[in-house]
C-alpha cells in the first residue's frame, strides 16, 4: 500500500476528503520525525513504538575498491517495535493465509 491508498482508505473510513486525509498523514510524519529527531519516543499503544537510536561510527570496505577500508561515520537511525496487538493480529493471519 503506498501513501495515496492509504489516503483514500483514510478519507473513506473518516468520511472525510482525500486531502483532508494527505493532510493528515503528513502531519503524523511530521510530528514521529520531529519527535525522533529530539530522541523522543513516540508509543501508540498496541500499534507500536518508533524512536531512534544511533548506530556506531565503525570500519567499513569500499565496494568499488575491496581494498580500502573506509570510516563510516556514526549516524542516527530510526527504530520501529510492534506491539503486542499488531503481532497478535498479524500471527492471526498468518494461520488463515497459510490455510489457502
Amino acid at each position: 500500500m503506498n501513501k495515496a491508498t492509504l489516503a483514500l482508505k483514510i478519507a473513506e473510513q473518516l468520511s472525510i476528503t482525500k486531502k483532508e486525509a494527505e493532510d493528515f498523514i503528513a502531519i503524523f510524519q511530521d510530528v514521529i520525525i520531529d519527535a525522533l529527531k529530539k530522541n523522543d519516543e513516540v508509543t501508540i499503544a498496541g500499534f507500536g513504538t518508533f524512536s531512534s537510536r544511533v548506530r556506531h561510527a565503525r570500519k567499513g570496505v569500499n565496494p568499488r575498491k575491496p581494498n580500502e577500508i573506509i570510516d563510516v561515520p556514526a549516524v542516527k537511525v530510526p527504530k520501529f517495535k510492534a506491539g503486542k496487538k499488531l503481532k497478535d493480529e498479524l500471527k492471526g493471519s498468518a494461520s488463515s493465509t497459510s490455510a489457502e
